[in-house]
């Protein structure tokens, strides 16, 4: 018996090395998200640049839309801006930015400055929506289809690659998915 016990540290051990070799394989960006394929949740929040407009989950239907969380304390979002700005030139769908536990005057301030890509923002000053949604950090972006469902979370910077290779083609099958249905 004695013989057994001294083996216990050995088999933790062990357990706890395969537990964290398994995690070395594990991709970081790629967040599961228990809300795909469920609505959007409900909420009524400031919009960013008007304290009395009150925006909801209702005001974002209608259209396949990206809902992109940003904050000026965020450098990834300076890194990702620029091309949120070229994407909404194009005009291919509403970017909605939730602007995620920051400084109002300086977030106006910085759309001011570096442009504005969103068709509406929304002031998200506690992270109350971005708890709902599991949003770790910014930015963090998620695929909304014609019906408000959540079809995709993408936690890091878009760039050209995750655009082409990931976000536009998903937005491009749930557009034509919401023709198909009548949507706009």
């Amino acid at each position: 018996m004695k013989k057994f016990v001294l083996f216990i540290p050995l088999v933790i051990f062990l357990g706890m090395g395969v537990f964290l070799y398994k995690g070395l394989f594990l991709n970081p960006k790629v967040l599961d998200s228990a809300l795909e394929g469920k609505p959007l949740p409900a909420f009524q929040l400031e919009r960013l640049e008007v304290e009395t407009d009150v925006l909801s989950e209702k005001d974002l239907s209608g259209k396949v839309s990206m809902l992109n969380f940003w904050a000026t304390w965020c450098p990834a979002c300076k890194y990702e801006h620029p091309y949120l700005l070229m994407l909404s030139k194009r005009n291919l769908l509403p970017i909605y930015g939730i602007n995620y536990r920051d400084e109002r005057a300086l977030a106006i301030k910085e759309l001011r400055n570096q442009g504005d890509p969103y068709t509406l923002n929304i002031f998200d000053k506690d992270g109350r929506l971005g708890l709902d949604l599991g949003v770790y950090g910014a930015p963090e972006t998620f695929i909304v289809d014609h019906n408000g469902i959540i079809r995709y979370r993408y936690a890091d910077p878009i760039d050209q690659t995750v655009w082409s290779q990931t976000l536009y083609p998903m937005i491009q099958q749930l557009q034509t998915e919401a023709k198909a249905d009548g949507a706009s």
